[in-house]
C-alpha cells in the first residue's frame, strides 16, 4: 500500500496520476499546506523539507516501509518499483534528462512565476519579467523538442509526460493567460491535449476532491506557504 500526502497542487498531481495510470493501491492523506500541516513534526519525520508530495510505502525494498519525497523521486521510485512509464532501456538517457529538466526548470520557475504575479504583496515587474521570460524559454525548448513527436520521451508515455503535465496545467495561471495558454506552443499545445484526453488524468483531477482544503490566503496561510519570509521563531 501507498500512502500518499497530498495537496491539490502541481507537484501532487504528477503522483496522482502515476497511481491512476498504474493502479497501484494507495491511501490519500491530505497535507493543508495552507494551514501549516507540511510543517508539524510528524510530516517532517517523512519529508524534512516540509513539502508535498510524499509518500510512504509500506512494502518497500527488502520488506520493509520506505519513505520517499519529491515527485520526480517518487515517479522514478514507483516506475521503478512496478517496471512502468519507464520507456524501453536505450530511453534512459533521455528520460533522466527531461525529468531532470523539469524538476530543475520549468517546475521550479513555473512556481517563481505564479508567486511573483499572484502571490507577492507587491508587484516587482523585474521578478515577473524574468520568471515569465524564463518559463516561455522552457516552453519553447519542449515546444521544440515535441515537433513531430507524440511522447517526450521514446515511442510510449512515460513518467517525464506525467511530470510536464503537472505543471503544463496550470499554464494558465503560470502566464497569467486564461484562454489557450500554450497557443504559442502548438506542438505543447497539441501535446498537451492528448495527456489531457487519457481516462486516468481524469481521475487523477478527481483525488483529494472529497477533502476541504483551506483557500483563503490569509497571514495564517502566509507564514505557512512562504516562512523563510519570517524570522524564525
Amino acid at each position: 500500500m501507498i500512502r500518499f500526502y497530498f495537496h491539490p497542487t502541481p507537484n501532487p498531481a504528477k503522483v496522482s496520476l502515476f497511481l491512476e495510470e498504474s493502479g497501484l493501491p494507495y491511501e490519500v492523506i491530505p497535507v493543508d499546506t495552507s494551514k501549516g500541516e507540511q510543517h508539524a513534526p510528524a510530516f517532517r519525520a517523512i519529508n524534512p523539507n516540509g513539502k508535498v508530495p510524499a509518500i510512504v510505502d509500506t512494502e518497500g525494498p527488502g520488506g520493509r516501509e520506505a519513505r520517499v519525497f519529491d515527485s520526480t523521486a517518487i515517479l522514478l521510485y514507483l516506475a521503478e518499483k512496478t517496471g512502468l512509464f519507464l520507456g524501453e532501456p536505450e530511453d534512459r538517457p533521455e528520460l533522466l534528462s527531461w525529468l531532470l529538466f523539469i524538476a530543475s526548470g520549468l517546475g521550479p520557475f513555473s512556481g517563481q512565476a505564479v508567486h511573483f504575479q499572484h502571490a507577492a504583496p507587491e508587484p516587482l515587474p523585474y521578478a515577473i519579467n524574468r520568471y515569465r521570460r524564463e518559463i516561455e524559454r522552457h516552453y519553447k525548448v519542449l515546444d521544440d523538442h515535441l515537433a513531430g513527436r507524440e511522447f517526450i520521451v521514446g515511442e510510449t508515455f512515460t513518467v517525464a509526460d506525467m511530470s510536464a503535465w503537472g505543471w503544463l496545467g496550470r499554464a494558465a495561471r503560470v502566464l497569467a493567460t486564461p484562454e489557450r495558454p500554450l497557443a504559442g506552443f502548438p506542438h505543447l499545445e497539441r501535446w498537451f491535449a492528448a495527456v489531457e484526453r487519457r481516462p486516468a488524468v481524469a481521475r487523477a483531477k478527481a483525488v483529494g476532491t472529497g477533502h476541504s482544503f483551506k483557500t483563503t490566503i490569509d497571514e495564517e496561510a502566509r507564514r505557512a506557504l512562504f516562512p523563510s519570509n519570517y524570522p524564525a521563531a
